[in-house]
């Protein structure tokens, strides 16, 4: 069970696309302006403030499995 989490999460990790975090709105609005530096910083913000709720999720989910792993040992 553990090899095929471990793989899913490697293939997950590994397997990347381009990713648009930006409401249609926001994009059209910055795309505009010269350049598009302002776009990307804010695309690049959005992404690096999604990621802290999936840790925090990862981290009780890994935690709630470690317990329920030692509970059964017993």
């Amino acid at each position: 069970m553990f090899k095929k989490a471990l793989f899913l999460f490697i293939f997950f990790f590994l397997i990347t696309q381009n990713i648009d975090a930006q409401c249609a709105m926001c994009r059209a609005v910055l795309e505009s302006e010269a350049g598009g530096e302002t776009a990307k910083g804010i695309n690049n913000g959005i992404l690096y403030l999604m990621v802290f709720p999936y840790l925090l999720v990862g981290i009780i989910g890994y935690f709630i499995y470690k317990s329920r792993k030692k509970l059964k040992t017993k």
